[in-house]
């Protein structure tokens, strides 16, 4: 009996160091994995924001946000636009030709002011000589709640806006890229880089967010534009009655403070972008009020500052006509060309719209 007792001493002994080096085997195996994994993104560093990745051009694969601090470095682009997605629709190429600049195109879907910020701060900071800037003012900088006590960034559900890339130090990034997204995004960079295919963005972050111009449907866009949507729109923007001195806009001190913060000889454009006609106030209503006021704002930063100011969000011929649009906030990719022959025209002639689609609020 004493013997078995024994045996079975033995046997739990043996058990019990057995698991011990299991657990130090797997924990072994799992730091291992996770190293290789770690090197792996630090050597591919598809964001392009580790000092000592390998020196390869890196296709634009992911969401443009996250790889918005790689195109400024190249040292391709003296100039961008910033904005939502209606400033996205700004071809970059086109517009350089037309304000000779090297632009690239920084507008984000429902990007919020806060993020707009950000990505100035880094233009400033990474471009030696800014040559020029083109913001779009809409909602985000007339409507959006930003006051300090309410979260800035957009909800980490809907968008991840990846804040830590556009850091002062490169070196913090370090901390922010050991996750399944950015292992994710360095495997598809080497499996594009393998297949020789292009990237998912073009290199200065142009992207046509809207669908084929071949498959526009204008009874499907009228239903967006006076449906449900509209509707919908309509009322995310209703407001109530206020005196312009009572109306607050917490946004528009960033925009004069980032404009202030650009060299002199930058170039600044402030673009408000159009809309359908049918989702504009209604006349003498609180909104148009609004609107009303935070042009005129918007206006005062822009003769401090010394930018031009250019505002399509009016009804015109060409907010009024529904084959212009997607939906009642987003134009199709022609208007967009069509924007920016207004600016050269402005530029270069210092002309008027011909046909009104546009004012002039600032010179």
């Amino acid at each position: 009996m004493t013997r078995w007792y024994a045996r079975a001493a033995q046997s739990q002994a043996l058990k019990a160091v057995s698991w011990q080096e299991s657990n130090r085997i797997f924990l072994r195996v799992y730091i291992g994995i996770l190293a290789a994994v770690y090197v792996f993104i630090l050597l591919v560093d598809p964001y392009g924001v580790v000092p000592f990745s390998l020196p390869f051009k890196r296709p634009i694969t992911n969401s443009a946000q996250q790889m918005f601090p790689q195109i400024l470095r190249t040292g391709r682009y003296d100039s961008i636009v910033v904005g939502t997605s209606t400033s996205q629709l700004l071809d970059p190429a086109v517009l350089g030709r037309a304000l000779g600049a090297r632009f690239a195109n920084f507008a984000l879907p429902g990007a919020t002011a806060w993020e707009q910020v950000r990505i100035i701060d880094y233009f400033r900071r990474t471009v030696a000589a800014p040559k020029a800037i083109l913001v779009g003012i809409d909602h985000e900088w007339c409507y959006r709640d930003v006051s300090a006590t309410v979260k800035r960034i957009t909800d980490a559900k809907e968008k991840n806006f990846p804040a830590w890339a556009y850091d002062a130090s490169r070196w913090k990034a370090l901390l922010y890229l050991l996750n399944v997204p950015t292992l994710e995004a360095a495997s598809r960079a080497v499996s594009y880089l393998a297949a020789d295919v292009p990237g998912r963005v073009r290199d200065d972050g142009f992207e046509v967010f809207t669908p084929p111009e071949s498959t526009y449907d204008l009874a499907r866009a009228r239903d967006k534009i006076y449906g449900q949507s509209g509707r919908d729109l309509v009322a995310a923007y209703a407001h109530p009655p206020e005196s312009p001195a009572a109306m607050k806009f917490p946004a528009l001190p960033w925009l004069d403070e980032r404009l202030e913060s650009l060299p002199a000889g930058t170039r600044k454009f402030l673009a408000i972008l159009p809309v359908h006609a049918h989702v504009l106030p209604e006349t003498g209503s609180p909104r148009e009020a609004r609107e009303a006021e935070c042009k005129r704002r918007v206006a005062a930063i822009a003769v401090r500052r010394g930018a031009m100011l250019v505002d399509w969000r009016i009804v015109s011929p060409l907010s009024l006509e529904d084959s212009n649009f997607w939906d009642p906030l987003h134009y199709r990719l022609p208007i967009g060309g069509r924007l920016i022959d207004d600016l050269d025209h402005i530029v270069h002639e210092g002309g008027e719209s011909p046909d009104g689609d546009y004012r002039i609020l600032v010179r």
